[in-house]
């Protein structure tokens, strides 16, 4: 059991309150704080902390004892790589629309960007590693997202509640074509429309909007996210992109399952964030950074319908959130009254063990380490029959691993 030292990201859009908090620091923080990172990415990999205060990469360390770290069988399986990635998302301001490669789509488009010259660090480079990126995200508060496309159907019905002329047309073309290919046509549209078309469309969605959120009813919460999305992003094609895909509120503990070619945009919120060891990104508006449209076409899915709420599946005395993906499994267990006897931390690879609430003390064999809120644990494959030995009230803890 190793302690880490986690870097925190400090994109626009993040919160100057949930992570300061978080780590003890000072609230509020000078500058936005998006992302706690844990993990070993080579963007920006934690780092172990030794017993007599030195420090080591993690990504080091687990480049020079793979077998160790991750165990014999699992190092054969991830090459020598740590194959989850875990964060701290907190959003006070709406992330960008994007979707994430397959596994294939990332090989080949990682190996066709590294032939063309682009840096790994250039502004305009779509990937940044060859893998894919399936993800989780469990709310730690109240989490707002769009996610998926909405069944065309419903979206037909938002669209003629808005009543926008200057919409009708292309509520037509999807009322012609109500399902994958309709969609595929309608977001291919509005995401390639000329600036001096989206200068009117976005407008006149802003009245429509208005009007909608005055009267209240069925459609008022997605007419308010479309309102906040235009007044923050005037003349964005992404805008219009996001009146297609579901609005999801999850309440904490609830999570949802991003697989490859999902549309999506985080709006507000602090969650837990479980991937695979990936960061690329294809963005398709809602943000000031690279958008390449073409290459967002070619790994979206268009397949429609309500994206499935999961609140875990309990094991033993922990939560467990089972997804498709190998790379990852997340596990939960909190308790607002303390910890009544030990619990035992499921064995298996490598884990990182998150403390987000209260304080716990851990203890392999005779080693013990206490973990305060904030504070995360490395995990080794040869740290077997851990246990959490006691836990104040109101603690919180999250255990990430791989899902063989």
């Amino acid at each position: 059991m190793e302690l880490l030292e986690n870097p925190v990201r400090p994109y626009a859009w993040g919160s100057r309150t949930v992570i300061a908090d978080l780590l003890g620091e000072s609230v509020p923080s000078p500058h936005p704080q998006a992302e706690l990172w844990l993990g070993a990415h080579p963007g920006d990999p934690s780092r172990i902390v030794r017993a007599d205060g030195d420090r080591a990469s993690l990504l080091d360390e687990l480049t020079a004892d793979p077998e160790r770290l991750l165990g014999a069988e699992r190092s054969a399986r991830w090459e020598g790589r740590l194959p989850f990635l875990l964060k701290v998302l907190a959003a006070d301001e709406p992330l960008s629309l994007q979707a994430h490669p397959s596994l294939d789509q990332a090989r080949e488009g990682f190996a066709r960007e590294n032939a063309a010259g682009i840096p790994i660090d250039a502004s305009d480079r779509n990937y940044r590693d060859a893998n894919h990126k399936p993800e989780l995200i469990c709310a730690l508060t109240e989490f707002h997202a769009l996610v998926g496309f909405r069944d065309p159907m419903e979206t037909l019905g938002f669209l003629r509640a808005l009543d926008v002329p200057e919409l009708a047309p292309h509520v037509e073309l999807l009322a012609a074509q109500p399902g994958p290919d309709g969609l595929r046509a309608l977001f291919t549209t509005w995401i390639t429309l000329p600036q001096s078309m989206l200068d009117e469309l976005v407008p006149a969605l802003q009245k429509g909007a208005v009007v909608l959120v005055a009267a209240g009813g069925d459609w008022a919460r997605e007419a308010r996210t479309a309102l906040e999305l235009s007044e923050r992003y005037p003349g964005d094609a992404g805008v219009l992109a996001a009146l297609l895909l579901n609005r999801v509120v999850l309440a904490p503990g609830e999570a949802l399952f991003l697989p490859a070619g999902n549309l999506h945009a985080y709006l507000a919120g602090a969650g837990i964030e479980l991937m695979a060891n990936s960061d690329n990104v294809l963005r398709g508006g809602l943000t000031p950074k690279h958008v390449d449209v073409p290459e967002l076409l070619r790994v979206l899915d268009f397949a429609s319908g309500p994206p499935p709420v999961h609140s875990g599946q309990p094991e033993g005395r922990w939560t467990r959130y089972d997804t498709p993906a190998e790379e990852f499994l997340l596990r939960t267990w909190q308790s607002d009254d303390g910890l009544t006897g030990s619990l035992p931390v499921p064995d298996g690879g490598a884990r990182i063990l998150l403390a987000t609430g209260g304080k716990a003390c851990v203890r392999a064999g005779s080693e013990a380490l206490e973990l305060p809120k904030g504070a995360a644990l490395f995990l080794a494959a040869t740290d077997s029959g851990v246990e959490v030995e006691s836990a104040a009230p109101g603690t919180q803890l999250h255990l990430a691993g791989d899902g063989l």
